[in-house]
């Protein structure tokens, strides 16, 4: 079910209506029904993938407390009893059982992700590798279709077992919330990746229909679809356009193009954010918010702080941290401490922990080479600004220049660099990517006029894109100090539903008028 549809409008009234005249102690079982009614959309059939996930983390949670209450009990019940020795016997036992209980619920899990998203890539590559022997052998590509959401449901239901595991969050008693919390339909899609605690409390509690909070969500939606259809579906043909046809533009032509892809994107994902949260904030609910204004990072470490933010939380807790104090990992930063010095000590560990969840990163964005070296190109940038952080630090103190320039010039830096890497893995293959590249920069054709510039853009449609896209940095900028939404709300009540009346109505024109839907959201290819 598309968010931007008549079904999906429809499909909300609907929900509200029910969550609001329902009873409070059944709000959560509304939203489970609803749920579960958008998953089936997606297929049916699809539907068993999930519940698998669901019931088989609820078990695995419920079998990890179990064991660690057993120890403790005995443990408590036998404190008089035991030597020190015996109790850390006790403990080891216990632990290895429940890395055993952690890693097949893991494997079961991740490997089902690894079988639909992974499965033909390798397939491909173990093909391609024959083929250099000169070999017949092919193995036939498998026929998936790739579950609703595999990715973030995955990720985030693990995240909730392994914080199980490490006794930093309760076991849920019951199958059916935290079939809720893995199926909880405005985040299925494209995120955000939720932590168990700080969603669960906002799942299961009652809320008290607020009319701020109801007026606020309105608002936001409103402002969520303004990004998705007058900005993101307005892009959309010409981008693709630049990317199927490169080698048919000037150089400064496909420079435009995939700076366009990056305005593309941001409206797109955040525009789809702020519909599920402003849906959210309507039934009291506050999700996770995902984006900081990632366009104004000074680095591109910090822009990965600040764009879908969830995702980099959730491998930084999950993956970074693991490996960078790991035994192992440790060990090697002492020796090296010793032979090498403190930095090296200090930053090899680190490296190795990001060069691993970078390539992560790159794989649970897509099975292509174009995607693995987006996200080790990424890696390797942030690995080799933390090396170079201590030049950096000595040429800025020897450089006369204005900390607001250097922070302009840091900004446009970054926003350059994150377009570049971006549009890698987005043209078609790795290949395609950087021939995309190569054309940039050495095709230096000048344009004469407009319509050799941007041969392909309608300059009604242009005028509207730039309208929208300058709209939408004054909001992010007035957003680092005000909150948009207060000061909407400081306008007299009739001028607000005149302003929000004006807006949807161009929407409607634009979506259905124009025929400009784009049919989805591109974030929900991960």
């Amino acid at each position: 079910m598309s968010l931007v549809s008549l079904s999906f409008f429809l499909f909300c009234v609907l929900l509200l209506l029910c969550y609001w005249l329902f009873p409070k102690k059944i709000q959560w079982i509304v939203l489970l029904v609803f749920s579960l009614v958008f998953y089936a959309f997606a297929g049916i059939e699809n539907s068993f993938y999930i519940l698998i996930t669901a019931f088989s983390s609820w078990l695995g949670a419920l079998w990890l407390d179990n064991v660690s209450q057993k120890s403790k009990q005995y443990i408590k019940d036998n404190k008089d009893n035991l030597t020190i020795e015996e109790k850390s016997i006790l403990k080891n036992k216990t632990k290895r059982k429940k890395k055993l209980i952690l890693a097949g619920i893991l494997l079961l899990n991740f490997g089902l992700l690894c079988v639909f998203k992974y499965a033909n890539f390798v397939i491909g590559q173990i093909n391609t590798i024959t083929r250099l022997f000169n070999t017949n052998t092919t193995i036939n590509s498998l026929s998936l279709i790739i579950p609703l959401g595999i990715s973030f449901y995955t990720f985030q239901t693990m995240g909730y077992l392994i914080d199980v595991y490490w006794e930093k969050s309760e076991a849920c008693k019951n199958p059916l919330k935290l079939l809720l919390f893995t199926s909880f339909f405005p985040q299925i899609t494209q995120g955000p990746i939720s932590n168990y605690q700080q969603l669960s409390s906002q799942l299961f509690s009652e809320h008290k229909f607020d009319y701020q909070n109801f007026a606020y969500g309105f608002q936001r939606m409103v402002w969520g679809y303004f990004k998705k259809i007058a900005i993101a579906d307005m892009l959309a043909p010409y981008v693709q356009l630049v990317f199927q046809n490169y080698n048919q533009y000037a150089g400064i032509t496909v420079l435009i193009g995939i700076f366009f892809y990056s305005i593309q994107i941001y409206a797109d994902f955040s525009g789809y954010m702020d519909i599920v949260c402003g849906l959210c904030r309507m039934m009291g609910i506050k999700l996770t918010e995902n984006f900081n204004r990632p366009y104004f990072s000074k680095s591109i470490a910090e822009y990965w702080r600040r764009w879908h933010i969830s995702l980099g939380n959730w491998f930084k807790t999950y993956l970074y941290y693991p490996i960078a104090v790991s035994r192992w990992n440790t060990k090697l930063g002492r020796k090296c401490n010793e032979i090498f010095g403190k930095s090296v000590g200090k930053n090899l560990p680190a490296s190795i922990a990001l060069i691993a969840v970078w390539l992560t990163t790159g794989l649970w964005h897509g099975a292509t080479w174009g995607y693995i070296a987006w996200g080790g190109l990424n890696g390797l940038i942030i690995i080799f600004s933390m090396w170079m952080e201590p030049v950096y630090a000595f040429a800025k103190s020897k450089i006369k220049i204005k900390e607001s320039i250097w922070k302009f010039f840091q900004v446009i830096r970054t926003f350059i660099l994150v377009t570049f890497i971006k549009v890698l893995p987005e043209v078609g293959s790795l290949t395609a990517g950087l021939g995309l590249w190569k054309r940039i920069f050495t095709n230096h054709t000048i344009p004469t006029s407009f319509g050799t510039l941007l041969p392909f853009v309608n300059k009604l449609h242009l005028m509207a894109i730039i309208i929208g896209t300058i709209l939408m940095l004054i909001f992010s900028l007035i957003q680092r100090k005000y909150s948009v939404g207060k000061l909407f709300n400081k306008i007299p009540t009739v001028i607000r539903i005149f302003i929000l009346s004006l807006i949807i109505t161009i929407l409607i024109i634009i979506a259905f008028g124009l025929n400009n839907v784009s049919g989805g959201f591109m974030y929900e290819q991960f």
